[in-house]
């Protein structure tokens, strides 16, 4: 029997034995259906998408920034920070329109 407190008003939650799980065999994945959002897809598809599911962080940029330290004036930095979110953006276009260097 499951165990419920005095407290709750919940139905006691049954005790689950994770001995009583079935093996999962080869044969279970071979007869696996696969489906995404209900609609069923090739085992492939499920394959992929579960291992992309599983990538942790962010996808990989196609045009990775660079991390360095650099010190501005405050005058240039407040000016750019007065141009509000995203203005670190601004900064590296301005460098980028600079040195004529072609948008990424």
């Amino acid at each position: 029997m499951g165990v419920k407190s005095r407290h709750s008003k919940s139905p006691p939650v049954p005790d689950i034995d994770p001995d009583d799980a079935p093996e999962l065999t080869e044969e279970f994945f071979r007869n696996a259906v696969w489906s995404i959002g209900g609609n069923l897809v090739s085992a492939e598809e499920g394959k992929a998408a579960f291992r992309a599911q599983l990538a942790r962080g962010r996808p990989k940029s196609l045009n990775p920034k660079q991390s360095l330290t650099l010190r501005y004036d405050a005058d240039v930095i407040a000016a750019f920070r007065a141009t509000g979110e995203g203005w670190q953006t601004r900064m590296n276009d301005a460098l980028r329109e600079w040195l004529k260097l072609p948008p990424r």
